[in-house]
């Protein structure tokens, strides 16, 4: 007789039932969420339900504090499981908020209270040792890892924390590597040793192994704020601008004041908006190099080419500054020149009417009798020869300006008009113009 499958066990109710709640309960949340991060809002939720109770049980504290702690609101679940049980799990898992916190000798003490209520005391030996490697008494660190014996010598985070604090010393980098090693084939999602994995790749050069091994380690939840800045860091590098931030926006869930995070998500930020700024640039100057091209190069038919003369229009520029309706409501030209007209187009890569919206009052041409040749000469050059600020050239980009002619085309009212260009935007531009001899138009 066929097994019906079991059903799949809701975060939420492992959260909040009445059954027991330990160490399996709480590895299950975290990996549920790695696996599947649309359960983080899940959590958040749970911790919201339960700050709600007015009657909360000390066990029910002991929820909350981890939940919180999971959060990475580490002040937070120090408080609630302050106030809790006084249970080997919640002494536990304020010494792991103090850990994260940097409060290593109050972590060491919430540990050693941990272990003296009864929790395991390997782990306990072992997070310990991490925290006195932290705090700079390496050589203590390594006393415990050296006095502890049996089975869990074998276990991925002995070889983790035994490798890090050989590390940690300076000395034999082959064993620290294989340690790490070791403790991956153990637990291929061990994020300590991943990490280390990572940063000896890092520091080698081998970016796309550093890369994949910060990948493997974020994924872990609770993620470590070292690896998420060493992998925002590495997706700079690369240009992965998008990510870097990403990496550095969950840094600042858990430390919204995290000075390096802060600063690392405004540089890649505006990284990101160069990045895109100078691929559209690229695509406009790309654009504008066949605008130019004269219809009299392409095989026209005699009825298409006497019906664009008879209109004025002589390049594939004109043809992108006027609607498909325009030349049909021409004289002789029917849906057969349309046609032709649209096909040389498509080669080009552009569009009848791809331009039309930005079809603008005719305006006196502009004088440049006052402009030395080498002064005129300038005018054809391509706005990135100013360095202009990010904003500023975004906002050149909104105007779909591709060239210094155009932008003195300009008065200040005109670049006034668009959006987030503002007084300080206009002093950029006269500056620099200025410094090339030209003007704004009217000034």
């Amino acid at each position: 007789m066929a097994q019906l499958p079991v059903p799949e066990v809701e975060l939420k109710d492992v959260l909040l039932s009445n059954s027991s709640f330990g160490p399996a309960e709480i590895s299950f949340v975290s990996n549920r969420i790695s696996t599947d991060y649309t359960q983080f809002p899940v959590l958040k939720e749970v911790a919201q339900e339960l700050q709600a109770q007015t009657d909360r049980t000390p066990a029910t504290s002991v929820r909350l504090g981890i939940c919180q702690y999971l959060l990475g609101h580490y002040l937070d679940a120090i408080e609630t499981l302050e106030n809790a049980d006084g249970g080997a799990l919640a002494h536990f898992y304020q010494g792991k908020a103090h850990y994260a916190l940097g409060n290593y000798h109050r972590a060491i003490t919430a540990y050693q209270s941990a272990q003296t209520a009864g929790y395991d005391p390997d782990e306990c030996s072992l997070v310990i040792a991490e925290s006195k490697r932290h705090a700079n008494e390496i050589q203590e660190a390594m006393e415990i890892l050296d006095n502890m014996f049996g089975p869990v010598e074998q276990t991925a985070e002995y070889l983790y924390q035994r490798g890090a604090t050989i590390a940690a010393m300076g000395n034999n980098p082959s064993e620290v590597i294989k340690l790490y090693e070791r403790a991956v084939e153990l637990n291929e999602s061990h994020p300590g040793a991943l990490f280390g994995l990572g940063l000896e790749n890092d520091r080698r050069g081998n970016d796309e192994k550093a890369i994949e091994l910060y990948q493997r380690a974020a994924a872990v939840f609770p993620s470590n704020v070292g690896t998420l800045l060493n992998l925002g860091l590495l997706y700079e590098d690369h240009d992965q601008y998008d990510r870097a931030a990403r990496c550095y926006d969950r840094i600042l869930e858990s430390f919204p004041t995290h000075s390096h995070a802060l600063l690392y998500r405004r540089d890649s930020v505006a990284s990101l908006d160069e990045h895109y700024d100078h691929e559209s640039e690229k695509q406009r100057q790309a654009i504008a190099g066949v605008m130019g091209v004269s219809i009299a190069q392409f095989e026209l038919s005699v009825r298409s080419r006497n019906c664009l003369q008879k209109m004025g229009i002589s390049t594939l520029g004109d043809l992108t500054r006027v609607s498909e309706t325009e030349l049909l409501n021409s004289k002789n030209f029917g849906e057969t020149s349309l046609v032709e007209i649209r096909e040389m187009m498509t080669n080009k890569g552009l569009m009848i009417g791809q331009f039309v919206h930005q079809k603008e009052d005719e305006v006196e041409p502009l004088d440049l009798s006052h402009l030395s040749p080498d002064e005129q000469a300038l005018l054809d050059r391509p706005m990135s020869d100013l360095n202009l600020s990010v904003r500023a050239r975004k906002c050149m980009t909104r105007l779909g300006l591709t060239s210094i002619g155009e932008l003195v085309r300009k008065t200040a009212d005109d670049l006034l008009e668009c959006k987030n260009f503002g007084v300080t935007s206009l002093t950029e531009v006269r500056e620099k113009l200025d410094q090339a001899g030209l003007k704004l138009r009217g000034e």
